[in-house]
């Protein structure tokens, strides 16, 4: 049966951006306020969405009544996997047997997130990037047990969505998360060595390897420590090309977190 309605569990920027997507794609939305967000993403689509598309979205406050008739559940919490597997212990019980579930987690293993579920062939990774609007990437990530069916179904959301489809393996960083983390360190590292400075790092990689942003931009953008908690995880799956580079320890440290905090490799207006 052809996937008609998402439900998107998270109001947040990936949630709302998910949910805009979908509407704009024809398929009817149901989105859960999983963090009292409720009114500000509903204000975000309101802004981006012609009246018809925005009638395609029902905003819900429980899990449970958000999934009841999802054919595809898509969860858009934060980055914690103790969060994900609460999370989906709840779709699992709640949302028809039919319904694909799927987690936008840019590194944690979709097999044990998988595995808490009664479906695992049901269950698998949609990897969006930021600005999700924007950004024609999506990573399809496979668990152990993902049906080749299902990934084929959700492969056709993401093109429907206008997104170019990349499917993977559940490995640690998946692949864009993986590559971007070695960049980000290495960038880190150079700057540690005084071999530049941060802006022309920067400037470097925007010109020189055709990137949008810089490395050192990226990483404040992602906030200092999660790259840090990424670059550990990585370390223990992968190797010690891996490790940390000490400026980036002594960044979070300092608290010096990126844009959230104000200050980072760069500093931003509060």
């Amino acid at each position: 049966m052809a996937i008609q309605t998402i439900a998107v569990v998270g109001t947040g920027d990936v949630g709302r951006g998910i949910a805009l997507l979908g509407a704009r794609a024809g398929y009817c939305v149901v989105l859960e306020d999983l963090a009292g967000q409720i009114g500000a993403a509903m204000d975000f689509l309101r802004a981006g969405l012609d009246p018809s598309s925005l009638a395609r979205i029902r905003p819900e406050r429980l899990i449970e009544d958000a999934v009841r008739e999802a054919d595809l559940v898509i969860e858009a919490a934060p980055e914690d996997m103790e969060t994900k597997l609460e999370i989906f212990t709840i779709l699992d019980k709640s949302a028809p047997p039919r319904s694909i579930l799927a987690s936008t987690t840019s590194a944690l293993s979709v097999t044990e997130i998988a595995s808490i579920t009664l479906r695992a062939g049901r269950t698998l990774g949609m990897h969006f990037f930021a600005p999700i609007a924007e950004t024609p990437l999506l990573e399809i990530v496979e668990g152990l047990e993902t049906e080749a069916g299902v990934l084929a179904e959700v492969e056709e959301v993401g093109r429907r969505m206008g997104k170019q489809t990349v499917r993977l393996k559940d490995a640690p960083g998946f692949l864009t998360a993986r590559l971007g983390a070695l960049m980000m360190n290495e960038a880190f590292q150079m700057l540690h060595e005084g071999t530049a400075g941060a802006a022309a790092i920067d400037q470097a990689a925007r010109l020189g390897l055709g990137q949008a942003a810089g490395p050192l931009e990226r990483a404040d953008s992602m906030g200092l420590d999660n790259l840090l908690q990424e670059l550990e995880r990585l370390q223990k799956a992968h190797g010690e090309k891996f490790r940390p580079s000490p400026l980036l320890v002594q960044y979070v440290k300092a608290g010096r977190t990126g844009k959230r905090s104000g200050r980072g490799v760069f500093e931003y207006p509060k």
